[in-house]
This record gives C-alpha cells, sequence and structure tokens, in this order.
C-alpha cells in the first residue's frame, strides 16, 4: 500500500487562487507536497481549506495561479490524476442500500478493476479498517465511525498514491475519530500520503508531518506542528475562567503577567514560560477566577495568536 519514492514531488502549488464571483476563496497559495509526508490544511470553517481540496482534487477549475499534481495539470489531465487519487469527502456518499461490501465492489469498478482483484483488495482493505465482520452488513445502520473508516477503505481500493481527506473525522465521537486517527497513522507508517483538511487542532498534531494554517483564503503560518508552537506562542498557557460578570477588569489587573494575554468571551489566556510561576503572580494581583487550568501550548494557541480568533469562531 506504499505510494511511491519519498520525497517525490506530489503537489506543488504558487499563488492559487479560487475565486468564485467576486469572491476570493483562495487567495493566492503556495505549497507543496511530498511522497510519503502527511500533510495538512488547518482552519476555521470558510478558510478556503474545501476548495484547495478540490483544485487539487481535479474537480474544481482554479482562477489564478500554478498546480501541479503528480506533476501534471489538472486543468489538462484531470482524469489522469483523478485515476491516481483517493478521495475522503467531508460527507460520506456511500451507497446506503448496499452491503460493505458491495460498496466497494461497485466502486473498484469505476477504475476498471477486474472483479477478482477487486475482491481480493476489498477482503485486504476491510481487515485493516477493521469492518470485515460487517462485510455483508448493509450500511445504512452503521455507526458513523464505521461509515467513516468504510469511505477510507473504498478511497484505497485503486491502491491511490495520494488521499486526500476532507475533514475526515468531523461529526464523530471522540472514540471514533480516535479509531479514524489510529487507521490513518497506520495509512502513514505504510507510505501513503495523506492530505487533509481539518479545523481540530489535536487532529492536526497528531497526525501531520508539516501544515499551513489557513484564514479567510491566505496560508498565515506554516511548518511542523511543533516548530509551530515554538515560533508562534510561549511553552505553557494558564487558562483563566470567571463566573458571570466578574471577568471585567481582570486583564488590567494582569498587565505585565506572563509573557502574552488574550481575552476572549469565557477565558483569559496567559502565555508564559512557567505557568505555576505565572500564576502566582495573578494570584499575588488579587486575581480570583472560578478555575484555572496549566496546559501546554496547542495549535489553537498559535491561530490565536496569529489571527486574533479561535479555530472555531
Amino acid at each position: 500500500m506504499s505510494s511511491g519514492h519519498e520525497g517525490e514531488p506530489r503537489i506543488q502549488a504558487a499563488g492559487l487562487t479560487k475565486r468564485f464571483g467576486d469572491f476570493t476563496a483562495v487567495d493566492g497559495v503556495d505549497f507543496a507536497v511530498v511522497a510519503g509526508e502527511t500533510f495538512g490544511f488547518l482552519g476555521p470553517n470558510g478558510a478556503g481549506k474545501s476548495s484547495t481540496m478540490r483544485m487539487i482534487g481535479a474537480v474544481s477549475p482554479r482562477s489564478g495561479g500554478a498546480l501541479r499534481v503528480f506533476e501534471l495539470d489538472p486543468a489538462e489531465a484531470g482524469p489522469e490524476i483523478r485515476a491516481r487519487l483517493g478521495v475522503v469527502p467531508q460527507e460520506d456518499n456511500l451507497d446506503l442500500e448496499l452491503t460493505v461490501f458491495e460498496n466497494l465492489l461497485v466502486y473498484g469498478r469505476y477504475f476498471g478493476l477486474p472483479s477478482s482483484l477487486i475482491r481480493e483488495r476489498a477482503d485486504e482493505l476491510l481487515a485493516f479498517m477493521q469492518l470485515a465482520d460487517r462485510r455483508q452488513h448493509r450500511v445504512e445502520p452503521l455507526s458513523g465511525g464505521m461509515k467513516r473508516r468504510l469511505t477510507i477503505a473504498r478511497a484505497l481500493v485503486n491502491e491511490p498514491d495520494l488521499m486526500l481527506l476532507d475533514e475526515p473525522t468531523t461529526g464523530l465521537d471522540p472514540q471514533a475519530r480516535h479509531a479514524v486517527w489510529d487507521r490513518l497513522y497506520r495509512l502513514k507508517q505504510r507510505g501513503v500520503t495523506l492530505v487533509l483538511t481539518t479545523h481540530y487542532m489535536d487532529e492536526a498534531e497528531q497526525l501531520c508531518d508539516r501544515l499551513v494554517v489557513m484564514d479567510r483564503g491566505r496560508i498565515v503560518a506554516e511548518g511542523s506542528p511543533r516548530d509551530l508552537i515554538a515560533r508562534h506562542v510561549e511553552r505553557e498557557v494558564v487558562e483563566l475562567r470567571f463566573a458571570a460578570g466578574t471577568q471585567d477588569g481582570a486583564v488590567a489587573r494582569l498587565a505585565g503577567v506572563g509573557d502574552r494575554i488574550e481575552e476572549l468571551a469565557d477565558r483569559i489566556l496567559i502565555g508564559t514560560a512557567d505557568g505555576d510561576a505565572t500564576l502566582a503572580a495573578a494570584q499575588d494581583r488579587g486575581v480570583e477566577p472560578e478555575s484555572v487550568l496549566i496546559r501546554r501550548s496547542t495549535l489553537e494557541d498559535v491561530f490565536l495568536s496569529i489571527t486574533g480568533r479561535t479555530l472555531i469562531d
């Protein structure tokens, strides 16, 4: 299930732009993806992530800039590119009336694969996605997590050189999300090149070797999760939550405490190298929150620091 030699270019974009009338959804972005890596687009809804994925997937024409997928132009070689992709859309589009196995069988025929080969691959993929015991079950009554794993299995039937996953775990409960993460991580270990969009910071940190942070159609930061955190925010964050009506004036009293202060509607965040010392300093100022959390900084803090907004705004 490996997808080529590591380091080979899979996607190259320069000044990539997508407009819908007067609205610019993707505004001149540059990025590159090489074989064997997991690359992420992190950002809130409406940031331009899905529009970018549709251009990569050769189903939506670009409005400007340059784009190459497998060193081919999607505008000229769409069918050839699509034949080498595995696509997991935001919404599962499985045939609910068919069985789990039949969904894979029908999808494999779209690629002109022999029935015997599809059956062999389907059995392997159902075992890999932990769905073998559901082989003859109809899809409709399956849980959301099982449907998502089946959609991923289906996208692997043609042994793609590149997997595109648009918000792969949106709408799933925590247990189902972790089950999907585990399967994606194992694909990564097998050398499959993955490109995913997400607005979940923990998903990006768990899976991505590199990522870009998108906001309002533009890339505002790029790097590995660890590098982005080290570059843009402090090592720790002190979260102070206040009872209703008691937060007013707290920021003024906290001036000079920690290295960075962000005031949100329901809490105050203090970026610092030493959470315990910062909390003690805040308490010395007479600040009395209802609850306190000291945690390590995350990609959510990176996004907040760069844009002044949270990922779920």
